[in-house]
């Protein structure tokens, strides 16, 4: 990355965190020409927060609420706009089947956002899926629904793209230097790290599970939770991406997992949405892999994916920052006008960076987003209690 002198440090804005979010919000600010710093407390695309480990699901039949499926159109848009000018291929068209109880969260919302926002969601038996997708079982009593235009993003690639974007257009990146805090009179914005002190008219606050210590004044109920990601070995290749395996997502009536077609035709990737273990410092989490792990993710294996062995061979601890009611938080500061949060995004934000970095960018040069994020403010009484 690039070297600022000891006098570089008067930004129109700064970003603090550079992982999903971060990054894109710092092209985002670059591309309009803005003189934008984004600071990393962490060697860039690290693997210490919530923007890491191989692999994410993109959908739009969005079973959380509908009104997500207008940014996720454009949030397609943007991820290809990213592929083609980087050269880059950051989304597999993989498809996504999901399986759970007809009246459950899962099947019944994303039947709702597909009828409300005319999506393709094609409606299974098990009995179709299980001949369709023989690599995945499906209990009898659930409703199976494909929706083909789903895929998996290559995340650890995607971030990579936004920062050497970002930077292509101006940015300044500073890696490895963490915020000690930072402070602002409703004009101006100071920022105090570990080696320097810097100045912008706006702050874009994009720190994943350290969002909740840069954002006290704000008050937000955010937690932060210990999430396992396992790969586990496959006995055959039924379910790699190049077979024609898709994603997959599961609601049990102990939980919700996820799962990943083969990347590399010997492993896949499982994890469970649901669950967690509180985490107090996001710096000092507990990066090892310990029995209580693999229960719930090993009873899934055995349970539904009759290829794979039930001893993962790697893992990957990730970070969940969950608000109250799971949506995310992306508006202005309740206080400061000139301060902009990205935050909460509940284990479900990655696919949406590109539009998430495009209301960012709106909110810190304009105040205001044309964007439909009005739901997800910070005045909501779910964050108000």
């Amino acid at each position: 990355m690039q070297s600022p002198t000891d006098d570089d440090r008067m930004f129109d804005a700064i970003v603090l965190g550079v992982g999903g979010m971060g990054s894109a919000a710092c092209l985002e600010l670059a591309r309009r020409g803005v003189r934008v710093l984004g600071l990393e407390q962490y060697p860039l695309c690290h693997n210490r927060g919530s923007s890491h480990g191989e692999s994410r699901i993109i959908r739009k039949a969005y079973f959380e609420h509908p009104d997500y499926v207008p940014l996720l159109h454009r949030a397609y848009d943007l991820w290809s706009q990213l592929e083609s000018a980087t050269g880059r291929k950051l989304l597999l068209p993989t498809g996504l089947v999901l399986s759970g109880p007809p009246e459950g969260e899962t099947i019944r919302g994303a039947r709702q956002s597909a009828e409300l926002h005319r999506l393709q969601l094609e409606n299974l038996s098990p009995e179709e899926a299980q001949r369709r997708f023989s690599g995945l079982i499906f209990p009898p009593e659930h409703a199976v629904a494909f929706e083909s235009g789903a895929g998996t993003l290559l995340v650890d690639d995607c971030v990579r793209a936004h920062i050497d974007e970002a930077v292509r257009h101006g940015a300044l990146i500073r890696e490895s230097e963490p915020v000690l805090d930072w402070s602002t009179d409703g004009t101006t914005v100071q920022v105090r790290t570990s080696g320097r002190q810097y100045q912008a008219r706006s702050l874009v606050v994009t720190a994943g599970a350290w969002a909740k210590d840069l954002l006290k004044q704000a008050g937000l109920p955010l937690r932060v939770l210990r999430k396992t990601v396992c790969w586990f070995p496959l006995r055959q290749p039924r379910l790699a991406a190049d077979q024609g395996a898709p994603t997959y997502f599961y609601e049990l009536p102990h939980g919700t997992f996820y799962g990943f077609p083969s990347l590399d035709g010997t492993t896949i990737k499982v994890a469970e949405h649901s669950g967690g273990d509180p985490v107090d410092d996001p710096a000092t989490v507990d990066r090892e892999l310990h029995p209580s792990d693999l229960v719930r993710l090993q009873s899934f294996v055995e349970q539904f994916i009759p290829d794979a062995l039930p001893d993962p061979v790697r893992h990957s601890v990730c970070l969940y920052t969950v608000t109250p009611d799971q949506h995310f938080v992306i508006d202005t500061h309740p206080v400061w006008r000139n301060v902009v949060v990205g935050a909460g995004f509940s284990g479900h934000g990655f696919k949406f960076c590109p539009v998430v970095g495009e209301a960012l960018a709106d909110l810190a040069l304009e105040g205001t987003t044309s964007l439909p994020i009005g739901f997800l403010g910070t005045s909501r009484p779910a964050l108000r209690g």
